[in-house]
């Protein structure tokens, strides 16, 4: 079994995308949508095993991922914080070595980034590693399932940036490439310019 086999990845995807005026997982993204190229880039990166924590919307969400494979989780309150969706997706899973918890407003993060943070842990055998790109720290964030009961209870307000500077000693972070680890898209300006920097073209 390789590295990526023992990871489960958590894509969150409960908000209700206020700031944006359009539900942002199901914008169309080049030839799919905006959460379907998350998880395809998943796939490519080897992870199999992924959680996708829904909320607004969730029945759309999960008849549009039907043919994916995947499980759910369900947040029942779209407009709760970050962490409470991530504690959402860690309640349904059991067992793994660890845990990638990637956002579904980020699609043009490539498997590239993926797999540098599973190849820096199977290296180091990090329990918390993050991209960097140009010093800003971003997503996806790869943790160690030992620390699962932290992630259940996660501090409302800060979410993960609180895990992360109270075990700083135990986090790596990952120099890569790729700019799209510090950027989501949370308004549709931002995901106009998105989709015209990778396809050359704007959604209409």
């Amino acid at each position: 079994m390789n590295e990526a086999e023992r990871i489960v990845a958590i894509v969150l995807a409960a908000g209700r995308s206020s700031r944006m005026g359009a539900f942002k997982p199901l914008l169309p993204f080049g030839p799919r949508t905006v959460i379907e190229t998350c998880l395809e880039n998943l796939r490519e990166a080897g992870i199999r095993k992924i959680v996708v924590v829904v909320g607004h919307r969730a029945g759309e969400v999960k008849a549009k991922l039907r043919d994916w494979s995947i499980s759910f989780a369900h947040n029942p309150d779209p407009s709760s914080a970050m962490s409470a969706s991530i504690a959402c997706g860690v309640a349904t899973i059991r067992e793994a070595e660890a845990v990638l918890i990637a956002l579904a407003d980020q699609p043009a993060i490539p498997a590239s980034v993926v797999r540098a943070l599973l190849d820096e842990r199977a290296r180091s055998r990090a329990k918390l590693l993050v991209p960097e790109w140009q010093g800003r720290r971003g997503h996806p964030v790869l943790v160690d399932f030992s620390l699962r009961e932290e992630l259940l209870r996660l501090d409302e307000a800060r979410g993960l940036r609180a895990l992360l500077d109270r075990r700083r000693e135990e986090l790596r972070s990952i120099p890569v490439e790729s700019p799209y680890v510090v950027r989501d898209v949370d308004t549709w300006e931002e995901y106009c310019a998105l989709h015209e920097e990778v396809f050359g073209r704007p959604e209409r």
